[in-house]
């Protein structure tokens, strides 16, 4: 391309590439990027003189050639798939009529900030820097599947919509970041894919707002973080899926609003998190935690949703420490019973000595075991709550005994039983002849000498049965102590 075919406003760009010196188009700073589309030819641009710069522009010896350009309107396509470049690209508040495609094109480095596009193809793009989208508003997909960005990209206050939910808004599945991916105060009104990414550095999607209700809004299936994700005051109306991802520091949701009323709100299934924050929001939807492993679980009970799935959640520390009354809601609130997650429970507060919460979430348990029974099993789990608590209170059994031992002394004071052998017979003693009926093991020689009748047989053997029945939830709840121990 000669400079003879450029119009004016090319001439000032291609001139200034050589040296890397910026053209600015911008007639004030706060001009809406909006209005592009009516900008004259003053400073309009041809994509096509775009990449003829980028890919065979003009060199001068002794200088580092760039492109950057200001408030131009860039008309026609920009083709570039598989093109490469060693210059820097700065197309900021910038107008672009058409997609740029960049199909695996090579930059060293490209901003394309606080400009307007109708959307972005650059599926495998490689950049050796940094990729900037910070303040850009894209009206159709952005196509960044399988990238490989060597340094960070910033999508801070970028918005992202499309015309119709067809394909996700933001693809960045299968891309790789080498450092930090910094996108707070984003807005989207559609799905973002992060399916299968690796970021090197932190994710920061602090006070982002994702948009899909109804649908997934964050799907980020084995995504693979090298330190923090980091969504503080998060808006996210649609699902966030981040099914088998990794996040090695800190996943803070610190007052997050995540809404899904017809569905999941959060998922962080099989997800390996060093510290999972969950405080001082809302989750409105599911909140699916199977198979989690989470070093540190920061928990305020008054975010969990009225449906929590723990089907074999870990975790080693449970924060802030709160009574067992309030973190038993948690695993009320899972549909099915899990055994395994009042073991989890009960071992987060033994980690911390608080056995008497711990007491408390394995009387709990069985009591919700309790619930998936039979009708018989349900009445004997009744019957041991009431007496001695599973073994967990073992002082209402010296009281049940201490009471039925009075019962059972006075009625049988008033009314000795007769001697089976008068002459064999040892004296009568109502104590003694009560503690016979009511413990099986020990004999104190009573029982087998004398025999009631009427009545007070049928107290004998109601002596007999409570007797029975006290003995076995005592020696449970032993054995259970013990076992602990």
């Amino acid at each position: 391309m000669e400079i003879s075919d450029l119009t004016p406003a090319e001439q000032r760009v291609w001139r200034a590439f050589p040296t890397g010196v910026s053209v600015d188009f911008r007639e004030s700073a706060d001009e809406d990027m909006a209005e592009g589309a009516h900008w004259g030819p003053e400073r309009t641009v041809r994509a096509s003189v775009v990449r003829a710069l980028l890919l065979n522009g003009p060199r001068e010896p002794g200088e580092i050639a760039a492109l950057k350009v200001s408030g131009a309107r860039i008309t026609g396509l920009l083709d570039m798939p598989y093109g490469a470049t060693e210059s820097a690209v700065r197309l900021s508040h910038c107008h672009f009529d058409e997609v740029p495609m960049l199909y695996g094109a090579r930059f060293r480095q490209l901003n394309l900030s606080n400009s307007v596009l109708p959307g972005l193809t650059a599926a495998t793009v490689r950049v050796e820097g940094v990729l900037r989208l910070t303040d850009a508003r894209i009206q159709g997909p952005v196509r960044l599947g399988g990238a490989h960005i060597a340094g960070a990209l910033f999508m801070d206050r970028t918005h992202l919509s499309a015309p119709d939910d067809s394909e996700p808004v933001l693809q960045l599945n299968h891309a790789a970041i080498g450092d930090d991916l910094w996108a707070p105060g984003m807005r989207s009104h559609g799905q973002v894919r992060l399916d299968g990414a690796a970021v090197t550095g932190a994710v920061n999607l602090e006070e982002a707002q994702f948009h899909n209700p109804g649908s997934t809004a964050i799907s980020a299936l084995s995504f693979d973080t090298g330190s923090d994700l980091r969504m503080r005051f998060v808006r996210a109306r649609g699902r966030v899926d981040l099914r088998g991802s990794r996040v090695p520091a800190r996943f803070d949701l610190t007052r997050a609003h995540l809404s899904n009323p017809e569905g999941t709100a959060l998922r962080v299934s099989s997800c390996t998190v060093g510290e999972l924050w969950l405080l001082r929001g809302v989750l409105d939807g599911v909140l699916n935690l199977r198979r989690a492993h989470l070093e540190v679980l920061y928990l305020d009970p008054e975010m969990l949703p009225d449906k929590v799935f723990l089907s074999d959640l870990t975790y080693t520390t449970l924060t802030p420490h709160e009574p067992a009354e309030r973190r038993l809601h948690m695993l009320e609130r899972d549909p099915r019973y899990e055994p395994h997650s009042y073991e989890q429970l009960t071992a987060a507060y033994r980690r911390i000595g608080d056995d008497y919460a711990a007491r408390r979430v394995q009387l709990a348990k069985q009591r919700r075991l309790r619930t998936t029974r039979a009708w018989y099993g349900r009445l004997w789990g009744y019957v041991q709550d009431v007496t001695v608590g599973y073994g967990f209170h073992p002082l209402r059994a010296a009281v049940w005994l201490l009471s039925l031992l009075a019962v059972g002394s006075t009625a049988y004071a008033l009314h000795h039983p007769h001697a089976l052998k008068p002459s064999e017979a040892p004296h009568f003693n109502p104590v003694f002849y009560t503690l016979d009926l009511l413990l099986p093991v020990i004999s104190f020689g009573q029982e087998e000498a004398f025999a009631p009748d009427g009545w007070y047989q049928y107290l004998s053997y109601g002596l007999i049965i409570t007797g029975w029945i006290l003995a076995t939830t005592v020696v449970t709840g032993v054995t259970r102590t013990v076992s602990r121990q």
